[in-house]
């Protein structure tokens, strides 16, 4: 089983970025963590980032057939891409959107999520924690949903 991260805008700037709300950890550490956790599931994690939202649509449709699900933090394009959402679900790779803050306790125009409607499951609120959860979430469902697949 392959699972495709997407990290979104500015996330490359963990560990330095505002770290009262993001925290103290960097991205490659929490890639670091992804990669050993996805060992310990049986599972491959790719981990990418951009700041480009063209990019992070380009990676979803580029996805379908060679990863089984998608863990994306789409950073602000959470409140602002329709076409990440659109990718999304065009593509039909199953989602689960994570966030390091809770995005609904903090400003307004933060609590909507255009990914929220087209993905799985939303965790959020919980640091680096969420990815970790994330993952872990992403891949039971997987595999519950092709145990519950006809065999063909």
């Amino acid at each position: 089983m392959r699972i495709l991260v997407l990290h979104g805008p500015n996330l490359n700037l963990l560990g330095q970025r505002e770290p009262n709300v993001y925290g103290v950890q960097t991205l490659d550490s929490i890639n670091q963590q992804l990669h050993s956790q996805a060992q310990a599931l049986g599972v491959e994690v790719v981990c990418q980032q951009s700041n480009h939202e063209g990019v992070l649509v380009d990676w979803i449709q580029q996805a379908v057939g060679k990863f089984d699900g998608l863990l994306i933090n789409p950073g602000a394009y959470t409140h602002t891409s329709l076409a990440i959402a659109d990718a999304i679900r065009a593509t039909g790779l199953p989602t689960v959107e994570v966030h390091l803050s809770n995005i609904y306790a903090r400003e307004t125009y933060r609590h909507h999520s255009w990914i929220a409607p087209v993905a799985v499951g939303q965790i959020s609120g919980f640091g680096a924690a969420s990815y970790r959860w994330g993952l872990a979430a992403l891949v039971t469902y997987l595999q519950q949903s092709s145990a519950h697949s006809p065999s063909t």
